[in-house]
């Protein structure tokens, strides 16, 4: 007989499950982030026609990064149930059919990122000097995206079995790797050709590689956590199903968000270029803000998964009350700290007063809905895991498309600039409410079927 794996989140104290999940996490964000960062850098040392080809390139890789996300997430709703209940085969079935679909899509990606090269980047605006650039790059990135895709998925399934910090050293090691070959690939360092944007596309692609051997490694030989035994059509086709259902969702919350971006900031443009360089700042100082909560709502997936599947809903309970403390003090925190630093934080950036005043004016208002938007978010992680990721989905759906994008257009009309910063906090707080009330009501009907069940 099989022994059971543990469900290391189903016992101890609840506020050390959820740190040891969302800290390490937290550090695979930054790694992650490092990536781009790296890139943006040192191919900004070739030339301007070379950084305006990369920055073309972001929207596209932030779509294979939905897709990459999505998958993981799906994989980490399914399989944290099943840690939590224990069965081990069909933990090693989901997790042998995930990587099968990750093989799958990153396949798709290569093969529909090639043909594609031109039409999609001229739709996105490049022209005949910076075309030839981007497809040089190109050519190379999307040979990566199996390497992108099945790591995300193998790391997802070490931490739905509770296990974030090994997924974290991986994340850590590989973005060190990345920033170590960037120069000696673009430019041509010890011995080596100089490759230029080709170097940057290559690093980024051997790094993954790294990842997708180590992650691999801990799934398949040191945890056994895949099974090839039960590669028939019709489990595949089940395993596919039930990972799916929470990815899709996950991943049209994920490609709408740019949208929103996308519309917000023809709003802005409205008041001026300033206008917009102030946004652009300001949006970036908030993506840092708010690693916190991305990686506590990260962390609430396969800890309520775990819980869920191990019929403990009042440790899913008690969890999410725990990370709705920590939204609120972290987000009232956060707003405080921008609102006294802003002015210090603009000037850092710009010399020109107007874009000064532009991202001042979001860090102080944008801000003030952090602390819905933290209760939002760790929400959408735990309606995921409960198998509700259509009602995940519209918690994101009521913020973004829903009142942010509509109220900033109205809200402009009457008060300017500072309108469309309303909007974005006002869209905070009404996803906060929605998600609040939407996860009590379904945690209530979990626990009515758990009283009628015993």
């Amino acid at each position: 007989m099989k022994a059971k794996p543990a469900a290391r989140l189903a016992e101890g104290p609840v506020s050390r499950s959820i740190w040891s999940l969302m800290l390490p996490m937290m550090i695979g964000m930054v790694a992650l982030l490092s990536y781009n960062v790296a890139d943006t850098f040192f191919v900004g040392q070739l030339g301007t026609p070379e950084l305006a080809a990369m920055s073309f390139t972001f929207p596209v890789g932030f779509i294979v990064g939905a897709l990459s996300m999505g998958l993981g997430v799906g994989t980490s709703a399914v399989v944290a149930r099943l840690f939590g209940s224990g069965d081990r085969d069909e933990i090693q079935r989901i997790t042998a059919h995930a990587i099968l679909l990750g093989v799958l899509v990153g396949a798709l990606v290569l093969v529909a990122g090639l043909l594609t090269i031109e039409p999609v980047f001229r739709l996105l605006g490049a022209d005949d000097e910076t075309l030839p650039l981007i497809e040089r790059y190109m050519r190379i990135y999307y040979w990566g995206g199996i390497f992108m895709v099945v790591p995300m998925i193998a790391n997802s399934v070490l931490r739905a079995s509770g296990d974030a910090i090994r997924p974290a050293r991986i994340m850590t090691l590989a973005a060190l790797f990345n920033i170590v070959l960037d120069p000696i690939l673009i430019f041509g360092l010890f011995g080596m050709p100089r490759l230029e944007l080709e170097g940057a596309a290559l690093a980024t692609v051997i790094a993954n590689v790294g990842t997708l051997l180590a992650a691999l490694g801990l799934v398949v030989f040191r945890e056994r956590l895949v099974a090839l035994d039960q590669l028939a059509p019709r489990l595949i086709l089940d395993s596919w199903s039930r990972i799916l259902h929470i990815a899709l969702p996950s991943m049209t919350s994920s490609l709408v968000a740019p949208m929103t971006t996308a519309f917000i900031t023809w709003q802005v443009a409205q008041f001026g270029t300033e206008a917009v360089a102030g946004f652009g700042m300001a949006s970036r100082i908030e993506g840092l803000a708010l690693l916190v909560l991305m990686s506590l709502s990260a962390a609430m997936t396969p800890f309520t998964g775990q819980n869920f599947g191990a019929g403990r809903l009042d440790r899913v309970r008690e969890g999410m009350y725990f990370a709705w403390k920590i939204s609120l003090l972290y987000g009232a925190g956060m707003a405080l700290l921008l609102h006294v630093a802003a002015p210090g934080i603009a000037a850092l950036f710009t010399d020109d007063e107007a874009a000064r005043e532009a991202a001042v004016l979001h860090l102080r208002i944008v801000p003030l809905g952090y602390l819905a938007l933290g209760v939002a978010m760790t929400v959408n992680g735990a309606l995921n895991a409960l198998g509700r990721p259509v009602a995940a989905m519209l918690v994101s759906l009521s913020r973004t498309l829903l009142v942010y994008a509509p109220l900033a257009w109205l809200l402009a009309r009457f008060f300017g600039l500072p309108g469309v910063f309303i909007a974005a906090a006002t869209a905070s707080a009404v996803a906060g409410a929605v998600g609040l009330a939407w996860f009590l009501h379904v945690l209530r009907q979990h626990e009515r079927d758990a009283r009628a069940g015993q």
